[in-house]
């Protein structure tokens, strides 16, 4: 069973940055850095919306609210997923998930929100003005 797990959520003035982390542990598709790994992000009363996913070799995609400003990494040796957020804004105020699948290209899997079986708990991410 896949477990996942955030940290690096919190309050932060507009503006400013922070670093979400996501730790996964456990084996079903074979080799762990195979899985599609993605964030996602979900404020009250909206849909779950896609953030940024990156795949095996890689490749990244990111929603166009947050490209140039979010970076989605990965550190495999470590089974940890990344998401540097700058120059954060209002708008970005929301629970942040990270998800993880079977193997598919990042861009593909952006959009997919069922796609991704496995979730961890959240981080809030609240960026005031």
């Amino acid at each position: 069973q896949v477990q996942l797990v955030e940290s690096g959520g919190g309050s932060v003035q507009a503006g400013g940055s922070l670093r979400l982390s996501c730790v996964a542990s456990g084996y079903t598709y074979g080799s762990r850095n195979r899985y599609v790994m993605g964030w996602f992000r979900q404020a009250p009363g909206k849909e779950r919306e896609g953030v940024a996913t990156i795949d095996s070799d890689g490749s990244t995609a990111y929603a166009a609210s947050v490209k140039g400003r979010f970076t989605v990494t990965k550190d495999n040796a470590k089974n940890t997923l990344f998401l540097q957020m700058n120059n954060l804004k209002p708008e970005d105020t929301a629970m942040y998930y990270c998800a993880a699948g079977a193997p598919m290209s990042a861009i593909d899997a952006l959009g997919v929100v069922g796609y991704f079986g496995y979730w961890g708990q959240g981080t809030q991410v609240t960026v005031y003005s």
